[in-house]
């Protein structure tokens, strides 16, 4: 189902500005699982220093965009342009190093080593020390563990004392929940991202976690100038921080706009909570 952004009450696509403007652009892409479509004529814009949010029932097809922007997948139609470039099929180590950091659903931690460590071995893909050097300890490889020392202090610092730096030492598994979430959105932003994806970041935490994890989202905008894309469940969080909603049923884009016109669309309800049994009844 396709939303008509003529139609009354509809939540169609915003006019953001010629595509150039964005930092992201999603054109018409498709994607393909042998029979199954998990994503279909998809047009999605992220501009600069814009916060998006991506919703969506489970299967919608919400993961598969990150999977396709970060190079996971390559998509069986249409493009994917960062920064006015196609990176649609690039190696996903390549995108990261133009600019784009994600998170997962799932936590992807090194949890055996300490805090520090782990944010710092976000660093080393733009590094160019050789291992050798690094062995021999000469000085390029030197200078470059400073200075990805000192860009993981900077970023841990972000966070105050939930990532205060008496924990720097310690090795993630001893964090709680919250502050793993965290320490993982630590060790994106030091790639020094144009582009952040958060896949459902405030996921499993409590009412005073969500919140705080709501705002930290729009300080990351805010202070450290990147645009964010993010996967969320929690409309809380949704509608405290999205310049834009895009909703998604079954890999199909059926509203756009600003979070009150979405969340109370037809086909978004519809999406979440099926159709009223009334309205099948009559229907039929």
């Amino acid at each position: 189902m396709t939303t008509d952004p003529n139609e009354p009450g509809t939540a169609g696509p915003q006019d953001n500005g010629p595509a150039e403007a964005s930092v992201l652009q999603l054109d018409s892409l498709s994607l393909s699982f042998g029979g199954l479509r998990a994503l279909s004529e998809l047009d999605l814009q992220v501009r600069d220093r814009e916060i998006v949010s991506l919703i969506g029932p489970n299967g919608a097809g919400k993961t598969s965009v990150f999977n396709v922007i970060t190079g996971v997948y390559e998509p069986s139609e249409g493009d994917v342009v960062f920064g006015g470039k196609s990176i649609a099929g690039l190696y996903p180590h390549t995108i990261a190093r133009m600019g784009i950091a994600r998170t997962f659903q799932s936590l992807r931690l090194f949890l055996n080593m300490s805090v520090m460590e782990n944010v710092m071995a976000a660093t080393y893909g733009h590094t160019k020390a050789m291992p050798w050097e690094s062995v021999l300890r000469l000085p390029r490889a030197r200078r470059e563990e400073r200075e990805a020392r000192a860009l993981a202090t900077d970023v841990l610092s972000f966070f105050g004392q939930r990532l205060a730096g008496y924990r720097w030492d310690q090795p993630a598994y001893s964090l709680s929940y919250a502050n793993r979430r965290r320490l993982e959105i630590a060790r994106a932003l030091a790639t020094r991202p144009r582009l952040l994806l958060l896949d459902e970041p405030a996921a499993g935490m409590n009412p005073a976690e969500t919140h705080e994890i709501t705002e930290l989202i729009s300080r990351l905008r805010d202070e450290r100038d990147v645009a964010i894309l993010v996967i969320e469940h929690d409309m809380h969080v949704v509608g405290s921080c999205s310049d834009r909603v895009v909703a998604l049923d079954h890999g199909v884009k059926i509203a756009e706009g600003g979070f009150d016109a979405v969340a109370s669309h037809p086909a978004v309800v519809e999406a979440y909570l099926g159709r009223d049994p009334e309205a099948l009844s009559d229907a039929g």
